[in-house]
């Protein structure tokens, strides 16, 4: 599996040679493409040649550019993930609902269960709150123990005064952190043939993403527990790194110790498969590695 993760932060040329991606900017690097999971382009003043993006897209290599803030902005999507893509949106359009709420019910567990554990690594009572929350999930979480449970977590974590809504170098911390997770899987699922529009319960018309952001949600935790570590009197180049190495860390998944980069393709193709196969307990999840 393709692990390196490369981040462009200054003025520099990209292109194409004999498999590596050459980045010619103050001195000349060769990076083996077959290598590469994923290109972030921080700076504006990145250029790069046509063949390169065509064999970048080939090989499923995903690529985020920032804007002038050198927040993501926009990334390379293939149209065509997998040879047998039309077949497969075939399928995704008539997943059942049932099956859809089956799996979507599990998803949220995992993520409630996920910060229930963070929350017992910190020591933070508000844990066994969030246990009993697990206890009351309905199908399809239809009594939103999702949004209550976050709500109680984010308290835990940064304080009572704390809001997702708040402008502060936490909430920028935690959405730039998620957008990384959330093009994460976005390649996975585009490199799995399906369409990331057709959400199993994000049903926003205007979100291009709904799948993934159904699918990324026990991957939030990893973000959390990263902004929650950092010093974030400031919020810029060095804290944005630290957020990306994120893919870098290790966890347990499917018996094994792997990146988080891997475990997403794992997780995602088992939630797929779950999908496909009407059966969510197909899906696998990840333990942190601590």
């Amino acid at each position: 599996m393709s692990w390196r993760i490369i981040v462009i932060s200054k003025r520099a040329k990209l292109d194409l040679q004999l498999g590596y991606m050459v980045v010619r900017s103050d001195e000349v690097t060769k990076i083996v493409l077959s290598e590469i999971s994923t290109v972030l382009i921080e700076s504006t003043a990145v250029s790069l040649t046509t063949s390169l993006i065509a064999e970048l897209a080939k090989r499923k290599i995903k690529v985020i550019f920032c804007d002038e803030k050198r927040n993501p902005s926009c990334e390379l999507v293939n149209y065509y993930g997998s040879h047998d893509t039309s077949n497969k949106i075939r399928k995704q359009i008539v997943w059942k609902q049932n099956t859809k709420e089956a799996v979507w019910t599990e998803i949220v567990s995992e993520k409630i269960r996920k910060q229930k554990e963070l929350l017992d690594i910190l020591g933070k009572e508000e844990s066994k709150l969030l246990a009993s929350y697990l206890t009351e999930i309905e199908w399809g979480d239809k009594t939103n123990r999702e949004g209550h449970a976050a709500k109680v977590y984010f308290n835990a974590l940064f304080g009572m005064n704390f809001t997702r809504t708040a402008d502060c170098n936490i909430n920028a911390a935690l959405n730039y952190g998620y957008s990384i997770i959330l093009s994460a899987f976005t390649r996975e699922i585009t490199a799995n043939g399906y369409l990331t529009q057709l959400g199993i319960f994000h049903d926003n018309m205007f979100n291009q993403f709904n799948l993934a952001s159904d699918f990324m949600e026990p991957f939030r935790v990893l973000i959390d527990w990263k902004v929650k570590q950092m010093n974030l009197e400031e919020f810029d180049h060095d804290e944005k790194l630290q957020l990306v190495d994120v893919l870098n860390q290790e966890v347990q998944i499917d018996g094994r110790k792997q990146y988080v980069n891997n475990a997403i393709k794992i997780y995602c193709r088992s939630v797929l498969d779950a999908l496909n196969e009407d059966d969510s307990s197909l899906i696998q999840v990840y333990k942190i590695e601590l």
